[in-house]
């Protein structure tokens, strides 16, 4: 089957219930990863789910997490969910499908359904109108950005592009892997055929808090791959975005030392397409609603 070249990749921290819970939607193997959780997940994943290989941390590494996830896999693909999404019935076998039709293709983003009631992700909507159009030889319109829980990446291509990092924890670790993927001549689309589920957790942090760490995450995107150009933009920004704007920029220089010493800017090529991106009438809003279901 299809599907067997997939593996689901989740990294998780305190939140055993809701992981325990949906665990059982996904179609292909499970990798999960547990961030030091302090809840009791290990236990009732090994407990509810012994089928599934866990893989537990000594530490929080964040996002970087499904990174090893992918390293441990050895399907052409991974997907990755949340601890509070799955992937649709057959989405996974679709993508598949997907993937080998499209050689030059390295991320598929799919559409998102959210709650109880698969309200459209207004992400969905984004998405579907980059600026970037449609190549003759792509499945969907081209992107410059995705959401973790709506992805599924070529494997190779996913790790050849470095991975999540531990620069970039959490959240917005997405954008410096999209860039990447882009500039070594990848394909990233958007395919809505492929769905994703996503029951947003109650457990959050503050929408303030979430904001902070979107304002840091950018700065430190643009300090690891953006000219200085961009660095300075993004500094600018931050220090008109009053208070959160300040805080995310302290955020960003206590990591700016490792980021400078993994700086790699991106093509004149690359930039320019994401100034195109940026610029848009669909520019892509601060979190989507299944962006804010962070650890």
């Amino acid at each position: 089957m299809s599907v067997e070249r997939v593996t689901v990749v989740i990294a998780t921290r305190n939140r055993g219930d809701e992981l325990v819970e949906h665990l059982g939607h996904h179609e292909a193997p499970v990798i999960v990863l547990d961030n030091a959780s302090t809840d009791g997940t290990v236990a009732a994943v090994r407990g509810a789910h012994p089928h599934v290989r866990l893989v537990t941390l000594p530490e929080n590494i964040g996002a970087q997490a499904r990174t090893i996830g992918a390293e441990l896999a050895t399907t052409d693909y991974v997907a990755f969910a949340d601890d509070d999404s799955w992937w649709a019935p057959g989405a996974l076998a679709r993508a598949v499908d997907v993937f080998d039709a499209h050689p030059r293709l390295g991320l598929i983003a799919g559409s998102i359904a959210v709650g109880p009631e698969e309200r459209p992700d207004p992400l969905n909507a984004v998405l579907a109108a980059s600026p970037l159009g449609t190549a003759d030889d792509a499945p969907g319109p081209l992107l410059l950005g995705f959401v973790g829980c709506g992805a599924i990446v070529r494997r190779d291509a996913f790790l050849e592009a470095g991975g999540f990092d531990d620069v970039i924890r959490f959240p917005g670790e997405e954008d410096r892997v999209a860039l990447d993927l882009f500039d070594a001549g990848w394909q990233l689309s958007y395919v809505p055929e492929i769905r994703a589920h996503h029951h947003p957790s109650p457990h959050r942090e503050s929408a303030r808090r979430r904001q902070t760490e979107a304002i840091r995450s950018r700065i430190l995107t643009a300090l690891l791959r953006r000219p200085w150009s961009g660095v300075r933009a993004e500094v600018v920004t931050a220090l008109r975005s009053g208070t959160r704007g300040r805080w995310g920029l302290l955020g960003a220089l206590r990591r700016a030392p490792a980021a400078l010493r993994r700086r790699r800017p991106v093509s004149p090529s690359t930039e320019a397409a994401l100034a195109l991106v940026r610029s848009g009438p669909a520019a892509r809003p601060a979190r989507s609603a299944s962006d804010e279901e962070r650890r």
